[in-house]
This record gives structure tokens, sequence and C-alpha cells, in this order.
């Protein structure tokens, strides 16, 4: 195997690549990068046994000999990373256990490989459905829900984001739920062409970031992602990237159940100085956990939270950031899970209450397709 390829074209490919690979495995082979030289192009595959991330390389690459060979991603990442700009890299690798050799400039290296045969397919076996969306709406059902994704691996039926069909109010639609049982995060987007059909699944919380970070390199609105999908693997496209996953094997709950319906005492709040007084109470404590109290009336809201060690924190917000119109309440809720729901907001925050103990609803009053739910704690 022999060829040369512009060090930008495979910083950038190498970046896509090498992040699903496990710094540390008991399987030597997991830490390679497969490289497969064709007459034209450039493959570079990587894998955990759970997700596969496959890039194909046509412009800047200029094969001399096909061949193909392994080499630590890692490593090939950061030296590829410390080369100057504009260069040429050669690789050159004759076969069987030889070293792969790497030139750019006076610099030049040789790294081990392992042999290709133990690099391990991830056989995709068929994937039935078949569905093209944009990069903005998936990077939109993404953002809007992984925070509330569980990191409690007794529960692995929560450790992703349940993508599914459902019925909205004005048809059915593209769902992507998480949660970790003390909030909820929904979004939902328009069901495209081919996705009727398809199953509801649970991608895994690394495949969700991986698939995030190839989304956000989507350019232009037009960009798009085609996915495919069975029962037990879910494929992402974008342009010359594949990833394709293993899917959660669980059932995820009836999340619709925990929504409630019935939340008539409504608040709007300015969502920037909603999530600065929340900041500046909550830094009363270092405990992540403390609880920020929300005191409502006539429109008007103290904010209010307090340590044992270090004292208390009050602000009140007034009229003209505050619409509440309904009988006084008190209620308490965990401040980072408040920030993280501020974080995605981008219009005013809309709160639904029922009473101090019960789930409280949170949206976005400009992206209705967003829906959050908060269970409140003991103050």
């Amino acid at each position: 195997m022999k060829f040369t390829v512009d060090r930008a074209v495979l910083l950038k490919a190498l970046a896509h690549v090498q992040s699903v690979v496990e710094r540390r495995n008991t399987i030597p082979i997991l830490a390679n990068v497969l490289l497969d030289a064709g007459a034209d192009r450039l493959t570079l595959t990587a894998t955990d046994m759970e997700i596969a991330v496959v890039e194909e390389i046509t412009a800047g690459v200029q094969v001399a000999q096909p061949g193909r060979c392994t080499a630590p991603a890692a490593t090939l990442f950061e030296i590829a990373r410390r080369l100057g700009d504009g260069q040429k890299v050669e690789f050159d690798q004759p076969g069987g256990d030889a070293p792969l050799a790497l030139r750019s400039g006076r610099y030049n290296t040789s790294l081990m490989v392992l042999p290709v045969e133990d690099f391990p397919a991830m056989t995709e076996g068929k994937l039935p459905h078949r569905f093209t969306l944009p990069a903005g709406a998936l990077r939109d059902l993404v953002d809007r829900t992984r925070f509330a994704i569980s990191t409690e691996e007794t529960r692995y039926y929560l450790n992703g984001i349940y993508l599914h069909v459902a019925d909205g109010e004005d048809g059915k639609v593209l769902r992507a739920v998480a949660t970790d049982g003390h909030r909820l995060a929904r979004m939902q987007s328009s069901l495209p062409e081919g996705a009727s059909g398809m199953p509801g699944v649970i991608v895994p919380r690394k495949t969700v970031g991986e698939i995030r970070k190839l989304a956000e390199e989507a350019s232009g609105e037009d960009a798009t992602v085609e996915v495919r999908l069975s029962d037990t693997k879910i494929q992402f496209r974008l342009g010359a990237v594949t990833l394709t996953s293993k899917l959660i094997d669980g059932t995820f709950p009836e999340y619709e159940r925990v929504i409630p319906k019935s939340n008539d005492k409504e608040m709007r709040v300015d969502r920037a100085l909603f999530a600065q007084a929340v900041d500046r109470v909550a830094a009363i404590s270092s405990e992540r956990s403390r609880p920020v109290k929300l005191a409502l009336s006539s429109n008007a809201l103290v904010l209010t939270a307090s340590s044992p060690e270090q004292g208390q924190a009050r602000e009140e917000l007034d009229a003209d950031a505050v619409q509440y119109a309904s009988t006084p309440l008190e209620i308490g809720f965990q401040a980072r899970y408040l920030k993280d729901i501020t974080d995605q907001v981008q219009g005013q925050l809309v709160f639904r209450f029922s009473d101090g103990s019960a789930p409280t609803i949170v949206q976005d009053e400009s992206k209705d397709s967003a829906l959050y739910v908060l269970m409140p704690m003991r103050v």
C-alpha cells in the first residue's frame, strides 16, 4: 500500500473516525484505524464494536499502490494534528506485519501495524427503513433532548434517545425523547417521507454524541442526513461519512403518562433574566443538587437558595420580566436542571404548574415543538 494525502483532508477524516475509539480496551485492534487505499480513494474505518465510523476520501489523495493496513488511531491523529498546514503526507506499507512508514517534509516515522484480518467488521445486515431529514432538524432533535439522557447504567434503557413516530397535533411526527427519571425532554419535527413504518428505537448516548458532532459540520440549509435502521441497528450518512451503531435492546417507558395534562398555573418569564437569576442564587452552594426555590405571586417571582455552610441568596424578578396571574405558589427545582433547559430555549420561558409537589411543564414560546417536564424538589 502506498499513497499520498493532503494533511488537512487526512486530519479532518481522522478526527471523525478516531473519536469512537476507546482509549482503554482489552482488544488491541480496536485502538487502530483501518486504512483502505483503493484505485481513486482512501477509506478510513474505526469501531468499538458498538459503533463503526467510515469515511471516504476522494479529493486530495493519490494512490500509487492499493492496499490495506491498520495503524494506531490516536497516534496517527496526533501526528497529523502536529504537521504543518498545506503539507502532503506519504504512507507506505509493503504488506504483512511490516511497519507503516509515514513521511511529511523532513518528518518521518514508522508505526506498528496489526493484521487487517483481526479488524472487526460491523456487518450491517438489512436496514429496511430509510428516510432523509435536514441536518438542522437532526441537530434540534438531539440538542433539545440529550441533556436529559440518564447516566445510571442499571437503567440501561434510559441511556439514550428514544426516536420514534408519534401522533402530533397536526398528524404524525418524528419524535425524540430522553429522561433520567427526574426530568424529561421531548422534541419533534415533521415526519420525513419513508419514516412512517419505522420501529421505535433507543439510540445510545455515545452514538448521539458522535452524530451530533457530524451534524454540526453539515453546512448549508440544504444539508441532509440519510437514516437507515432496523430493530437492532441504525445508520446515519452525512456526505462522505457513514456512522453505524447498535441500538439499545430495551423498552422505553410510556413517557406520555408522566406529562401533566391539567397544569393550569402559567408563568411566562424572560429567559435570559431568569437564567442569570438562577445562576446567581445557586452560586451560594457548591452542591449541584442544591434546590432553587421559586416563590410566585402576581407578576413577581422571588428566587432563593440556601446552604448551611455558606448562607442564603435571594433575587426578585418583577413585572418587567414575569407574567403570572394565578394563586401564589412555592416550588423548588435543582439549579442544574433549570440551567440545562434554559440553555436550549431561545424565546420566552413558559412554565405550567399544578402545585408545589407535582411535575411542571416547561416550554419555549418560540418553539412549541420542544417540551420539558421537571420533577420538583422539596424545599
